[in-house]
């Protein structure tokens, strides 16, 4: 898996941040799914290495404008390009109605389906958003003004690498039988011997994770889904000089993003969302958000728009 930072400002945009947005593209399939969908998201996506025509999910996190004013012009571009088979729309109960709003007035028919998964119920209860074969997405409640979630998407284990000088040896015949024995079963052959397949198989490779918490004040369920991620992709808004508004906002400081880094064992921290208040000609400056979240978490990069990172 890799990801693509779309937009790092928070608020509004700057000359060189948009407002929220990451495409996260997965290493079992050619799909891409993008992380909300701030205002100009399409525009950065032409800009990016992520083709639109690749986007089959999209995550949001809340309901504020800069997470969500790009998705009605961007689902009306894919329409117009007909080149969508259809997407998956996850967040609050609110977003659909949003949404079909924004569409139907402005008298615009996709070409594609649409289906609207509301959130709400997974996270309260902690149940799996979405699996398949190879992957789960599982949310948390943030701690915003309104209603905010967190996602992880973990990839399953993969099985090891197969023996197959080993089944030689045994004289197992290949075909649809080394398949089985891939797949970690217990087969029979016709002359009575059996084998199990997980002696053929070296040990498994652990999946990748990774978690997007934005918007949020530090909170114990970020924490708590971010347990031993890969990367973790929290939300700076404000310095440590600016920890009073930061608590009245219900956005985080960089001291408040490492600190859930190190709580649940993460990885790597790259934090985004950075208030455009803190610039190169400022007092404080990027710079200095990331020097202060690596006094406490080492592991930390800052996020840039267009800045893609390998999760590994």
């Amino acid at each position: 898996m890799n990801i693509t930072f779309l937009g790092t400002s928070s608020g509004v945009p700057t000359l060189t941040r948009n407002v929220s947005s990451l495409a996260l593209k997965l290493s079992q399939s050619a799909e891409v799914w993008l992380f909300d969908c701030g205002e100009g998201t399409q525009h950065q996506i032409m800009k990016s290495n992520i083709k639109s025509s690749q986007i089959k999910k999209i995550f949001i996190t809340h309901m504020h404008g800069d997470h969500i004013y790009g998705l009605p012009g961007l689902l009306a571009t894919l329409g117009l390009s007909g080149n969508s088979k259809g997407i998956e729309i996850y967040g609050p109960s609110g977003l659909k109605s949003f949404v079909v709003s924004s569409l139907s007035t402005s008298f615009c028919k996709l070409s594609f389906p649409l289906s609207f998964i509301d959130v709400e119920n997974f996270a309260s209860n902690k149940k799996t958003l979405f699996e398949n074969n190879d992957i789960k997405v599982n949310c948390v409640e943030l701690k915003h003004r309104i209603p905010a979630y967190g996602y992880r998407v973990s990839e399953k284990d993969k099985q090891g690498i197969f023996n197959i000088k080993k089944a030689e040896n045994e004289k197992i015949p290949p075909g649809p039988i080394y398949a089985e024995l891939k797949a970690g079963k217990i087969v029979k052959l016709e002359d009575g011997r059996s084998f199990n397949g997980s002696e053929f198989c070296g040990p498994p490779k652990k999946g990748k994770s990774f978690v997007y918490c934005t918007d949020t004040v530090f909170s114990e369920s970020a924490v708590y889904l971010s347990k031993n991620a890969d990367l973790l992709v929290h939300e700076s808004t404000f310095s440590k000089e600016d920890e009073k508004m930061a608590h009245e906002k219900l956005h985080s400081t960089t001291i408040m993003a490492a600190r859930t880094a190190l709580l649940s064992n993460t990885k790597k921290l790259i934090i985004t969302h950075l208030s455009p208040r803190y610039t190169q000609k400022s007092a404080i400056t990027p710079s200095d958000l990331l020097k202060e979240a690596q006094e406490i978490f080492p592991e930390t990069s800052l996020a840039k728009d267009f800045l893609t990172v390998e999760i590994n």
